[in-house]
């Protein structure tokens, strides 16, 4: 029977207050990594650690009582929000499953939840269809702190919106971190937007990371040769700055059937006899900078 390893051998670490961003091709495995974390999908091995709780060995009443610590931003807010629902009740759910506050101050709890992401009391009955795609986010990431939590998954939160509703979704959600001091695993395709926020960025191919470094160190001096491809095709905002895209070869394999040794080898311009053979494992070359590429 064949089976998929959507997510393999995967690890890495977020520090208290700050963001951690997985970057890689639609398919690599970053949004199911995001969900095995919180448990939104089950992990068929391994561990996943918050704080001193190994929250992969927690049966379900005692996942419950810790999922409000962890909360998730998802990438679509036309479809994350129940249509049927007004912005009170999406948000108050969440208060009264974890008991967070009476029924006679939920509605009060709620509006000072809506100030701190930029809406207010007038938004509270209105329905999901009534708002922009900018403020359906907001509700989102409102409904995500109703709970208070100390993680929370960004699972591409700004994909689906204008470039201009972009910039203050971000700005957002570094206002909300520098408050609220939150953790973010923040998972995207826009490298920009990565650069920006980021205080480590993870760089997955394949349902593995490949490299791991400072986001700072990783944009100056990117080493695997997948990173620097990735990197190579982000555009210049300076029309007099030239760029070589590194254009890569073939297509992403098949999770059902991937190539032996070191997955990318099949698309690397630096690919050796001993890549098709040799899996890598993530080295680190120099502190807190680690990749997965042969010598």
């Amino acid at each position: 029977k064949e089976a998929v390893r959507a997510v393999d051998g995967v690890s890495f670490q977020i520090r208290k207050g700050e963001t951690l961003s997985l970057v890689g091709e639609s398919g690599c495995g970053k949004t199911t990594a995001g969900k095995t974390i919180l448990r939104l999908i089950e992990p068929t091995a391994g561990n996943v650690w918050l704080r001193d709780v190994n929250l992969a060995a927690l049966d379900e009443k005692a996942l419950r009582r810790i999922r409000k610590e962890m909360q998730i931003v998802f990438q679509d807010p036309y479809s994350s929000l129940n249509p049927r629902m007004t912005v009170d009740r999406i948000i108050g759910e969440a208060l009264s499953i974890h008991r967070l506050a009476t029924n006679k101050d939920r509605e009060e709890k709620a509006v000072q939840i809506l100030e701190m992401v930029g809406l207010g009391a007038d938004h509270l009955y209105r329905y999901p269809h009534e708002f922009s795609g900018g403020q359906r986010q907001r509700i989102g990431i409102a409904r995500a702190l109703a709970v208070s939590p100390e993680l929370i998954v960004a699972d591409e939160p700004i994909s689906s919106l204008d470039v201009s509703i972009q910039a203050q979704i971000i700005n957002l959600l570094e206002d909300l971190q520098k408050r609220l001091g939150l953790t973010y695993l923040f998972i995207s395709h826009d490298l920009n937007v990565v650069a920006h926020i980021s205080n480590h960025v993870g760089v997955m191919y394949l349902g593995r990371i490949v490299e791991m470094a400072p986001a700072q160190v990783l944009y100056q001096d990117p080493r695997h040769p997948y990173t620097q491809a990735l990197l190579s095709s982000v555009p210049v905002a300076d029309p007099t700055l030239k760029r070589q895209e590194i254009i890569l070869e073939g297509e992403v394999p098949s999770p059902i059937n991937p190539p032996p040794g070191c997955h990318f080898h099949p698309r690397c311009s630096h690919r050796k006899k001993e890549c098709s053979s040799l899996e890598p494992s993530l080295q680190e070359i120099a502190p807190g900078h680690f990749v997965a590429c042969l010598p």
